[in-house]
């Protein structure tokens, strides 16, 4: 069992506590992408930090920022280190950051509970000429016992609450969000992608 020493604590809190760059809403806690802290001596660190996606593009400013911050905090070196495994899950963020996002005008991914692979069943490509809402440009986000899809829990818009909601795009200001709006107040509204 490894124990955490209170300074160690203490520099873990500090991490956690850096603003996402891309979403600032949110901090480095609230994401789940620190991982921990190993004190290695008086004054020196290394942050296990894991990317919400490999070849993240925020991973350099989050590494200078958590930099800057421990080193204001008397940490002489410090070291940031990618960890790949376990892979970052958006179950990883916490109640506090889904409070955050939603109050942000951010729906919250929803929460997937178990680790691991994630089922996957193949159906027939879409076209646009094929599908009533084809025509329309949006994409289906449940799937009927008639497709052979599970059927998905449908996105709550932040604004109202309802959950007839559409995408408009798969992709919105980050990879890491879609463009959806809501049928019930006509808002469009960032829904942070489940991975």
């Amino acid at each position: 069992m490894v124990t955490t020493t209170a300074l160690e604590a203490e520099l873990l809190r500090l991490a956690g506590s850096v603003p996402d760059p891309e979403l600032p809403v949110l901090t480095l806690e609230d994401l789940g992408v620190v991982r921990a802290v190993h004190l290695h001596g008086a004054d020196a660190v290394e942050v296990e930090l894991t990317p919400t996606y490999t070849g993240c593009p925020a991973v350099e400013a989050m590494s200078r920022d958590i930099e800057r911050v421990l080193r204001e905090h008397g940490m002489r070196k410090v070291a940031v280190r990618t960890v790949l495994s376990p892979a970052w899950s958006t179950d990883d963020i916490t109640p506090e950051g889904r409070r955050k996002l939603r109050e942000s005008g951010i729906a919250p991914p929803r929460v997937r509970g178990a680790r691991g692979p994630v089922s996957v069943t193949l159906g027939p490509p879409r076209t646009r000429s094929s599908g009533p809402s084809a025509s329309a440009g949006t994409v289906p986000t449940t799937g009927s016992p008639a497709s052979g899809a599970a059927a998905v829990e449908p996105v709550a818009c932040p604004h109202c609450g309802s959950a007839d909601t559409e995408l408009l795009s798969r992709f919105s200001s980050t990879a890491c969000k879609a463009l959806r709006r809501c049928r019930a107040c006509g808002d469009p509204f960032d829904h942070f992608k489940e991975v």
